[in-house]
């Protein structure tokens, strides 16, 4: 059972506790994108079963006819099994979805599985066109990632980049980090048709956005997390897409302590939730 100090930042251990979650905040005009909690299986028997627990989740969230989308962690479904478990299971995730109206996200993980993720997302977005992936700020690379990106079918992710990556592949400092956030929107709303999602929890970033989208006229939507500055989240559904990123699953203790290391403020809003 999840305590409640956690239940602010995971919607429950099953698939019912997800998708009532998802119902409320749809109620609230927030979409969701929903994420099955687990990553770095290296027991082909793990990542099968979790791409079946995604094939019943797309299934459920058709039947219930919410506003949402799933997010999957390449390592979740097999990547480091190896680079034709992960397209395979990820390839019927994504053909499942489709049939049924489900949009998918591909999460990005550490920079040893961008090419990898972005090769699985291009074929796919191809194939199907319903389909986004994340990219990471911090990683010199993004530039000419994003102009791969630009041409293709789907959505893009951007992010600032939450994972410890060597100096030599990434910038360290979040002022130069704050600098190429702006300089790849800058690039997004100029080059792509849509698909902006811009992922991030710095209202400078959003109005940063806001001010782009004003001047090309290039849809976008913001995703935030569960539990991370909901306030924001229900002010700006009057002007723009939100998106709240929703896990649930058993796997929920080590997600919830990572968002409480990451930032000790998110800590502070789940006793408030807790405490009143």
């Amino acid at each position: 059972m999840i305590p409640p100090v956690a239940n602010n930042f995971v919607a429950g251990e099953d698939v019912e506790g997800v998708l009532s979650h998802v119902a409320d905040i749809n109620d609230r005009g927030i979409r969701g994108i929903v994420n099955l909690l687990g990553e770095h299986y290296d027991d082909p028997s793990d990542a099968a079963a979790d791409t079946d627990t995604y094939l019943e989740l797309v299934e459920r969230i058709d039947a219930a006819d919410l506003d949402c989308c799933v997010s999957v962690k390449p390592s979740q479904v097999g990547l480091d099994v190896g680079t034709d478990a992960f397209r395979e299971n990820l390839g019927r995730i994504v053909e499942r979805a489709d049939d049924r109206g489900v949009f998918v996200w591909v999460d990005m993980e550490g920079h040893e599985t961008t090419d990898a993720t972005l090769d699985a997302f291009e074929e796919n977005a191809r194939a199907y066109g319903d389909v986004g992936v994340c990219v990471q700020a911090n990683l010199k690379r993004t530039e000419e990632d994003l102009r791969r990106l630009a041409d293709l079918p789907g959505k893009v992710r951007l992010v600032k980049g939450a994972y410890d990556e060597p100096k030599r592949i990434a910038y360290r400092d979040k002022a130069t980090v704050d600098e190429k956030y702006r300089e790849y929107l800058d690039f997004m709303f100029r080059e792509f048709d849509g698909g902006i999602a811009v992922g991030s929890h710095d209202v400078q970033m959003v109005n940063y956005a806001a001010d782009r989208y004003r001047e090309y006229g290039t849809p976008f939507e913001v995703q935030m997390l569960m539990g991370v500055r909901e306030d924001l989240q229900d002010e700006l559904t009057e002007s723009m897409p939100v998106y709240q990123y929703v896990p649930y699953g058993p796997k929920w203790f080590s997600y919830f302590t990572r968002r409480v290391r990451e930032r000790k403020e998110n800590a502070l809003f789940a006793l408030r939730a807790v405490l009143g």
